[in-house]
């Protein structure tokens, strides 16, 4: 089995900055790609940043700009630098990864989820 616990989620005001952090353990062959994705009230899980193990991101174009995402391959973890944040940016964050697990004779490919993290922008 493979988890996935986020970290760093709070209150801050707008304009303020937030690191979120994503640490995956396990039983875990391989990372592929891993991403963040927000849940905001009333709202359906969106997708806010993506990068795959070589370091190609892909982001939402209501963060472009402002949120930027990052990986430590040695230490299994994604990291996501969130600036100039606004209230519109509330939400429950959610951390995702594509992992490989099995041996290399039989490998098996699925996603997992974390549990989130409350990101709340005051105005």
């Amino acid at each position: 089995q493979v988890q996935l616990e986020e970290s760093g989620g709070g209150l801050v005001q707008a304009g303020g900055s937030l690191r979120l952090s994503c640490a995956a353990s396990g039983s875990i062959f391989r990372l592929n790609t891993m991403g963040w994705y927000r849940q905001g009230p009333g709202n359906q899980r969106e997708l806010v940043a993506t990068i795959t193990n070589s370091g190609s991101t892909n982001y939402a174009d209501s963060v472009k700009g402002r949120f930027s995402i990052s990986r430590d391959n040695a230490a299994n973890t994604v990291y996501l630098q969130a600036n100039s944040l606004k209230p519109d940016d509330t939400a429950v964050y959610y951390c995702n990864a594509e992992v490989l697990t099995g041996s290399i004779i039989s490998l098996t490919h699925r996603g997992y989820w974390g549990r989130g993290t409350q990101v709340t922008v005051s105005s």
